[in-house]
C-alpha cells in the first residue's frame, strides 16, 4: 500500500508538471518582427529562425532552424563542401541556361520584392514573398509568389508549410539538374557521416537506398548530446509528378526534385504562361522517425486541400 501510494504520488507530479508546462507553452506562443531584409521569428520568447531576402544573396532563404529540444540549428549554413547550399532554400540550375542555384549572382538569381508578415498571433506566422528570378542580358523567366506558415502543436514539433506558386514568364527548358526546387542541408552533426539517419517513407535508409526513389516523406535525425532532434520534409499530394524522386546525400541533404529524372532524360519543358502550385511540410522535430510520428504527420499533411 505504501509503494502504490508513492507510485500514485510520483504520477500525480509528472502529471501536474506536464499541465503546467504545456500551460506555459500555449501562453507563450509565436512572434515576428520584420528587421531590415529578414524576418525574425522567436517561439515562446526563445529564437527559432529568420527569413533572409537581401538583394545581394542568390535567393531567400530561412536560417537558422532551431531545434525544439536543444536550441541549435538543425540546418547548416554555406559550409566549407558545398558553400551554395544555404539551409533550407528554394532554386534552380540550367534553367533557360541560368543557374538560380549556385554561387554567382551573374549567373542568375533570385529576388524578394520584400518579404511581409502577413498575419501573425500566438499560434501562427503567415510570411508572404513574391520573387522575380533575373540575370544578367537575359528575359526574366520566372515569378514565384510565396506562402509560409509556422505553427507549433506541441513543445517538441514545429511546422512549417510552404504554399510556391511559379509562373512562366517565357518558354522554359530545364536541362536535366540535380540543383532545383525545394531543398535542406543539414547541419553537419546530424548527419548520416556523423551517425544520424536519413529514412524515407518506406523505411529505407542512407543515400544508396533513398536516392532517385520516389517517396512521399523523408526524415533526417541525429542525437545530440541526450537528446535527438531532426527535421522531416513531406512532399504534399497535389504536387505536379508527385510523389517526386529524390536527390539525397549522406553528407546532409535533401531535395524531392523530378528534374534530375526528366521524362526524356533530357530535359523539362514549361510553356509561356505555365503556372505551378507547390507544396511542400517541414518538421522540425525533437525525437527519432517513430518517436515524432512523422508518418502520423504525413496522413494528416496528405489530407490538406
Amino acid at each position: 500500500m505504501v509503494k502504490m501510494k508513492k507510485i500514485l504520488s510520483i504520477s500525480f507530479l509528472i502529471l501536474a508538471f506536464t499541465l503546467i508546462s504545456l500551460n506555459s507553452y500555449s501562453r507563450g506562443g509565436f512572434n515576428a518582427e520584420k528587421i531590415g531584409d529578414r524576418i525574425d521569428v522567436t517561439l515562446n520568447n526563445r529564437f527559432f529562425t529568420s527569413y533572409h531576402f537581401p538583394e545581394n544573396e542568390k535567393y531567400p532563404f530561412f536560417f537558422p532552424l532551431n531545434g525544439p529540444l536543444t536550441g541549435n540549428s538543425v540546418t547548416s549554413l554555406r559550409n566549407g563542401e558545398y558553400p551554395h547550399h544555404s539551409s533550407l532554400f528554394f532554386g534552380c540550375d540550367r534553367l533557360n541556361g541560368g543557374n538560380y542555384w549556385q554561387e554567382g549572382l551573374e549567373r542568375g538569381r533570385i529576388v524578394s520584392a520584400g518579404a511581409v508578415i502577413a498575419e501573425q498571433d500566438s499560434q501562427h506566422v503567415v510570411i508572404t514573398d513574391e520573387c522575380t528570378w533575373m540575370r544578367p542580358g537575359a528575359p526574366t523567366p520566372v515569378k514565384d509568389y510565396r506562402r509560409i506558415t509556422l505553427t507549433a502543436p506541441s513543445p517538441a514539433l514545429v511546422i512549417i508549410d510552404f504554399e510556391i506558386k511559379l509562373v512562366a514568364l517565357t518558354d522554359i527548358t530545364i536541362e536535366k539538374t540535380n540543383h532545383s526546387l525545394f531543398s535542406v542541408r543539414m547541419d553537419g552533426d546530424l548527419s548520416v557521416k556523423n551517425g544520424g539517419t536519413m529514412v524515407n517513407a518506406e523505411g529505407l535508409a542512407g543515400e544508396k537506398a533513398t536516392l532517385g526513389l520516389a517517396s512521399p516523406w523523408i526524415d533526417f535525425y541525429g542525437r545530440r548530446g541526450s537528446v535527438t532532434e531532426g527535421l522531416a520534409m513531406l512532399q504534399h499530394p497535389s504536387n505536379p509528378g508527385y510523389p517526386s524522386p529524390w536527390f539525397t546525400r549522406d553528407y546532409g541533404f535533401i531535395s524531392p526534385t523530378p528534374l534530375f529524372w526528366p521524362p526524356d532524360g533530357n530535359s523539362t519543358f514549361f510553356p509561356q504562361g505555365e503556372r505551378i502550385t507547390l507544396r511542400y511540410r517541414v518538421l522540425v522535430h525533437g525525437g527519432n522517425t517513430t518517436e515524432a510520428d512523422i508518418a502520423g504527420e504525413w496522413e494528416k499533411y496528405r489530407v490538406l486541400r
